[in-house]
């Protein structure tokens, strides 16, 4: 092999590799940050019993997150990795909670979910059942929603003429007759029901004169509004038409609904529409029945409450008995 031939394959050979690795660097550039996403429940046989734990802390070891996640209130966690970080790299996650015992779990950025089940440090052999905790019992969820509602106040009925004579030729001087024969004329009769009131179930008629020969124009006069007007054409004699119509009276008001929770060893889970206001549990504590508003910090004497909004915009509560109460 001559002197040049090799200088040229060693040159094609540096070409590759530096085009190879450039292809990997840029590929890694391109493909943006990996992640591992899973969620973080309770340990527990009973599958009804596996509540979700929100705020948990996990973290990459040996710095390979760019910061450390922390799980929501159903549990959910993604934890965004280095662009240094291969797909199917090993990586060491640590689960950290104050009230439970420390978890470390393998996992890669491979697109798999990790399910991360944590051990209370106060374990069920330990919550035997106190018989002198405080009982809580027969709970009820209550709330109130928001809805238009219709009251009749009254109602409509009033005549209007359309005069004409009949048999008279149109001659092309509109309006005329529905076949364009006869000369006629159009009169009309608006009505108003008043502010925050509708008409509802309107309806024109002719009552009296040559009625076969006149026609109500109206399309959308029997839809519900505030004013309402009746035209209608006659093309003979004088004719004369009734107007009638339901006033109603449209308002917001609340309107209270209640609903029980799901109870499931020490936590109790219920659902709420996106549009529920007021939330209270009422209960008997000890015995006697009482009402703990709920308000935005899901507050409650006897249990720490968290709340999370479902893909349809309803909302799913989870309420953990705190120490010294019990469920029967």
């Amino acid at each position: 092999m001559t002197k040049n031939r090799k200088i040229t394959l060693w040159v094609m050979l540096t070409v590759i590799v530096l085009g190879s690795a450039a292809l990997v660097f840029f590929r890694r550039q391109l493909r943006g940050p990996a992640t591992i996403t899973g969620a973080v429940t309770v340990e527990d046989a009973d599958p009804r019993k596996q509540l979700p734990v929100a705020d948990v802390e996990i973290t990459a070891l040996n710095n390979l997150a760019i910061a450390p996640a922390k799980s929501d209130a159903a549990g959910y966690f993604r934890l965004t990795l280095r662009k240094t970080v291969l797909r199917h790299q090993r990586v060491k996650l640590q689960f950290r909670d104050p009230k439970y015992k420390p978890l470390d779990m393998d996992a890669a950025p491979d697109g798999r979910l990790y399910l991360a089940r944590l051990v209370p440090l106060q374990t069920a052999s330990s919550e035997a059942p106190n018989r002198s905790a405080t009982t809580v019992s027969n709970i009820r969820v209550r709330y109130s929603i928001k809805a238009l509602r219709t009251m009749n106040v009254g109602s409509a009925a009033q005549t209007f003429q359309v005069e004409n004579a009949a048999n008279v030729p149109c001659t092309g001087h509109p309006p005329c007759s529905p076949d364009g024969r006869w000369k006629a004329n159009v009169g009309s009769l608006e009505l108003d029901a008043g502010g925050g009131n509708e008409f509802q179930n309107a309806r024109v008629s002719c009552i009296a004169g040559p009625c076969p020969f006149t026609k109500i124009e109206s399309e959308r006069f029997s839809r519900a509004s505030q004013k309402i007007t009746a035209v209608a054409r006659n093309w003979s004699d004088t004719a004369t038409f009734l107007v009638e119509a339901e006033v109603v009276h449209v308002m917001q008001s609340q309107i209270d609904h209640q609903s029980y929770p799901v109870i499931f060893g020490p936590a109790l889970n219920f659902t709420l529409p996106a549009n529920a206001e007021g939330v209270t549990l009422q209960a008997d504590i000890a015995g006697e029945t009482i009402i703990f508003p709920l308000g935005p910090n899901l507050f409650l004497s006897w249990a720490s409450c968290t709340s999370n909004a479902n893909r349809d915009q309803s909302n799913i509560y989870r309420c953990q008995l705190k120490p010294g109460f019990r469920f029967p």
